[in-house]
């Protein structure tokens, strides 16, 4: 008897961070970049009005979601696109640019799920070296052949933790042909406090040949309901909504979106949190060689070839301990574990737990 037969389709499934461990109840979770203090009040309490209405459809165009966005940012309306996730916006611009044998650029050690949508539609990745896990402008310009379509860079990135400055930014896209659409990911961008760094959306809000993308799920604390939003020019953000799918983000995740990003007082806290920890966190880190990206987002990818532990040694002590970290294996970064800030009580712990691992 003959069945149904799915593709089969070869591309790597992404891995995310753990949430539990055999035998270990009530983990803490410092593995996925999930916010230190959770969402807003203001935010979850939309949320539990937005529950009422859940037989009803949410906007098919997060119309709402979308002036407020605009207002806040100072950026035109019809020019934004939301989603489940900016997940969905990558999703959508490559199903918007990319047809077979197209050559979509990523960066050696940058977000894998760029990669992952770039192969799903049939493009050819490219990887371009990384210097010191840091994206090289260089690298990614020797990479461009006229099959290029696409360039996706996140900034800081996720999971190293560099970032590329301002001028290195626009010597990017000033040296790309202008045919090649550059994707930069700012889902960090709230967290960093250096001078030489501007985010995506205010350095690229003006150009036509740029696609910045933001997420609820970092500084809003909203991963559990996956929001995110992207920004272009208005021909490409209607190309996308030709093929978005009708009510693609859920009521819930719409009105607690609209909270959030409305509690100013809420976002400056988790950055002042955020802020504070990472400048403790890392001087630890130094203090006991454990190697590190310099604070720039809400998290530290951690290497231990200088300590007399190794990164697998560590992992496993500390989830006896109850700690959660990501391992680097898929991104096969060695020797390395990716650390998320969490709240204040975990930070303690986690400190207290590594000092006496390394002893």
């Amino acid at each position: 008897m003959k069945l149904p037969k799915p593709l089969n389709i070869k591309v790597e499934r992404y891995i995310g961070g753990l949430s539990k461990l055999k035998r270990i109840d009530h983990p803490i979770k410092l593995s996925a970049n999930e916010s230190a203090l959770g969402a807003s009040p203001k935010a979850i309490k939309a949320y539990e009005k937005a529950k009422k209405k859940i037989f009803k459809y949410p906007e098919s165009d997060s119309s709402t979601l979308r002036t407020i966005i605009a207002k806040k940012f100072n950026i035109k309306f019809n020019r934004i696109i939301c989603g489940s996730g900016s997940d969905q916006i990558f999703d959508l611009i490559c199903k918007s640019f990319l047809k077979k044998d197209d050559e979509v650029i990523v960066t050696e050690f940058g977000f894998i799920m760029h990669r992952i949508y770039a192969t799903l539609h049939g493009a050819k990745v490219v990887l371009a070296k990384e210097k010191k896990y840091k994206a090289s402008v260089k690298e990614i310009l020797k990479k461009v052949t006229n099959k290029t379509k696409i360039v996706f860079i996140a900034n800081p990135n996720n999971p190293t933790g560099t970032y590329l400055s301002k001028k290195e930014m626009i010597n990017l896209r000033k040296n790309l042909n202008s045919r090649i659409l550059l994707v930069v990911d700012d889902a960090y961008c709230e967290f960093m406090n250096r001078k030489d760094f501007i985010s995506g959306l205010n350095l690229f809000k003006n150009s036509k040949n740029v696609l910045i993308t933001r997420t609820f799920s970092k500084i809003y604390g909203l991963a559990g309901l996956r929001l995110g939003w992207g920004y272009a020019s208005k021909q490409i953000i209607d190309s996308m909504y030709q093929i978005k799918a009708p009510f693609n983000v859920n009521r819930a995740a719409l009105a607690a979106g609209v909270a959030a990003i409305m509690d100013k007082g809420w976002t400056k806290r988790a950055a002042r949190h955020n802020t504070i920890w990472a400048k403790k966190i890392f001087s630890f880190l130094e203090e006991n060689k454990i190697l590190a990206n310099k604070p720039s987002a809400n998290f530290f990818l951690m290497n231990f070839d200088k300590v007399k532990i190794s990164s697998e040694q560590v992992y496993k002590r500390l989830a006896n301990k109850s700690l959660i970290l990501r391992k680097m294996n898929q991104y096969k970064i060695p020797n390395s574990l990716r650390f998320t800030i969490g709240n204040s009580e975990a930070n303690k712990y986690f400190i207290k737990t590594i000092r006496s691992i390394l002893k």
